[in-house]
Order: structure tokens, then sequence, then C-alpha cells
């Protein structure tokens, strides 16, 4: 079973540039897949393969200037998760879109997994999910906020629209792995919020420590790699992907009458041209034919 490490780190990296093939040759030497961001704020992605190499990989991430506290999240998946190992240059490693922001420079209060729960049922506290509204449409936690973003650059104007909602509150933010709280909690504190915390570790950290039974997160966890949904334990979740949209799909989501499997779900029916159905119901031809 391949290991999955999901990772993400904010320091300087000035020679993002340099650094970008001898990082690619050293995972594919180690037989890795999946997709590393390198941004002058630091690294974000995740990798799947054999432990031993992500381990190898790992600490050389850790010996770059500045990167030495480099921690990742560890899970399984029944097959490689990835087709294919990529390092790719980004402006950001999370795009916010916001030049001010800066995590190096101060982030929100981190509240281990064991002390979520007691944090969020506090009648001053708000919780807000950080996510894109396709995420946190399969599982969130339970009383939390939805801003309906399509994308993390809409947050700043969310926030911007609704901040008078939550005065006198204090601010309690999630994301998947704990990347976007890093940008999303140094922007409120920017904003003039007086206390903001944020989940360490993300809601897959959640899921990796906290029993089933004393959890307060409902459904599933959202991750962009193919096996698409995780669930307590980091178990498999129930969701599928249409490969036309990039949506998640629950089991009955794909007995729809309007599902064809690579070029169409419920979600995303009015949003492509007959030319654009031609050609993924061709892409998915094409996969069908794969051995």
């Amino acid at each position: 079973m391949p290991t999955v490490a999901a990772l993400y780190h904010f320091a300087r990296l000035p020679d993002a540039a340099a650094r970008q093939a001898p990082l690619l040759a050293l995972c594919r030497a180690q037989g890795l897949c999946g997709t590393l961001l390198l941004a002058p704020e630091g690294i974000n992605g995740t990798i799947a393969g054999p432990r031993d190499g992500i381990l190898t990989v790992l600490d050389h991430l850790r010996a770059w200037p500045g990167f030495a506290a480099l921690t990742w999240k560890e899970s399984a998946a029944d097959t490689p998760p990835f087709a294919r190992m990529k390092v790719r240059l980004k402006r950001e490693i999370v795009t916010m879109g916001q030049p001010d922001v800066d995590p190096v420079a101060g982030v929100g209060r981190y509240v281990a997994p064991a002390d979520w729960n007691a944090l969020i049922a506090a009648p001053d506290v708000a919780v807000i999910d950080t996510r894109n509204d396709y995420e946190v449409q399969i599982g969130t936690f339970r009383g939390a906020v939805d801003p309906g973003t399509k994308s993390f650059r809409d947050f700043p104007a969310w926030w911007a629209a609704n901040a008078h909602r939550f005065q006198g509150k204090r601010i309690a933010m999630f994301c998947t792995g704990g990347i976007r709280c890093e940008k999303s909690t140094n922007y409120l504190l920017s904003q003039g919020v007086p206390e903001v915390h944020h989940l360490q570790g993300g809601i897959l950290k959640y899921l990796e420590e906290i029993p089933e039974q004393d959890s307060t997160w409902q459904g599933d966890c959202f991750v962009f790699d193919q096996r698409v949904s995780l669930t307590h334990g980091l178990a498999p979740g129930r969701h599928g992907l249409c490969h036309a949209c990039r949506r998640p799909l629950a089991p009955e989501d794909r007995a729809r009458p309007e599902y064809e499997e690579g070029a169409c779900c419920h979600r995303c029916a009015d949003e492509y041209t007959e030319a654009d159905r031609a050609r993924f119901r061709e892409r998915q031809r094409q996969v069908d034919r794969l051995p």
C-alpha cells in the first residue's frame, strides 16, 4: 500500500526555481508520485509511494534553510493516488491573492485536535470553514459557517461583507490540512480581529486522532487526489469524482439521470457547451481503452 504524505511549510524560499529540478529528480528516484508546489513563501503538496522514499525526500526538504520544522500528515491508499510526479513553481503555495498576508510573520492560535471540540462548543466562538463550497458540501464540523466561496481568493471579500456578523466573537477556523488557515488567520489578525484560533493539522489530523464516537465532524473530507474523500481514521470515504467539473459525487449522485461517466453530473449539467461534452466523452473513451 502506498504511503501518502500531505505537507506544507511557510518559510522564505527565494531560490525556488533553482530547487525545482533537483527536487523532482529526487522524488522520481525514490519512486514517488504526486505534486509539490514551490513559491517564495514555501512549499505545499502531497506525495505518495514507498515510505522510505518519502522519508528521504522529507529529510532533503528539512535540510533547506528555514525548513527544519517541516511536518507531514501520513495516510495510506489502496492504489497509487497520483499518475505521475510534478514539482511546480507558483507565486503562492496556496493562492489567496493578498500580497500583505504573511504567515511567517504571525498566525492565529493553534488548537490541538483533542481541544477542538471544547473550543467550538463555547457560546462566544464562531466556527468558520475556510474551504471551497464543493468541499463543504460533503462534510464539515457541526455548526460551522460556510462562506460559500468558489475559491480561496474569494475569502477576503466574503469576510469584508460579513465581518459585522462576528463582532464580539472569538473566531475558530479550519481547513483540510491547515495551510489555508495559516493565511486566513494572519489575514483576520490584520483586519483587527483580536482572537483567532485554527485547528492544528486541519481536518485530516482531527479525523486521524479523534475517535468517531467523540467526533463533531459530519460527512467526509474532500482530498485532492484519486481517493477523493476520507473519513474517520483516514479511511476511504464514499465519494467519487465528476471528471468534467472535478466535484465530488456520492453514490446517490452517480445514480441521478444527469450523470454520465466522465462527461457530466447534476452539478455541472448546465455549465459546459456541447463541444466541451464531446471533448469530455472522447477523453473518457481513451480512459476506458487503458488496460
